[in-house]
Order: C-alpha cells, then structure tokens, then sequence
C-alpha cells in the first residue's frame, strides 16, 4: 500500500533543494556504527563524503561502487561519529518499509548534473 502524499508545498521552496548526479567512487564503513557507511562521491569538479544508513540494506555495500545515483547536496554538513556529512543519498523505498534502492539516472550524466 503507497503511504499518503504529504502537504503541498510551493514551487519556491521545492527549488531550494538541490539534487544532483554524483558517481559512487567508494564505500567505507563508519568506525563505531553498526549503520552508517560513508560513501566518495563524485560531483564532477569535486568530491564529497556523504554519510548514509544502509549499511544493513546490502550484503555486500561495495556493490553500488561506481554506481551513479541522486544526492542532496545543499543540506547543512553535519557531524556523525566523528565524520562530516556534506549531503544525503536520495533513495527509495525506506520510509515505505521496503528494501531501499538508489535513486538513479535513466542513463549516465555527468556527474553534479542537477534534478529538477
């Protein structure tokens, strides 16, 4: 069953968040959490960690290395066990209670191609 679609909201802010392509370039454990993973990811003219929750979505987590996928990349950079995050993994399915997967490209783009 699909969860309910939440509030609308104006096209000004939805153009606040900044989506964009980036190439997974490596996957690390996080030291000290049994779920986070910090994911290299390549924006093109930059690489940035990103700290993300999956590490027990995946049996093998180095699966999605070199893999293309969506990020926000305009969130504040917080601070998790130690690392710094400088955006978040735009995924499906996690929030519904499902098996969650990348958000993909139809096909390749270059990397920091933006959304929207």
């Amino acid at each position: 069953m699909a969860a309910s679609i939440k509030p609308p909201i104006s096209k000004d802010l939805l153009d606040q968040v900044d989506i964009r392509a980036g190439t997974i370039v490596s996957v690390q454990d996080v030291p000290g959490s049994d779920k986070l993973l910090a994911l290299r990811v390549s924006f093109g003219d930059h690489i940035r960690t990103i700290l993300s929750a999956m590490k027990g979505e995946r049996e093998n987590p180095q699966e999605i290395e070199g893999r293309q996928a969506l990020f926000v990349v305009n969130l504040e950079p917080r601070k998790m066990r130690g690392m710094i995050s400088e955006g978040m993994l735009f995924d499906l399915g996690y929030e519904d209670g499902i098996r969650p997967a990348l958000a993909v490209p139809e096909r390749p783009v270059p990397d920091g191609t933006r959304a929207g």
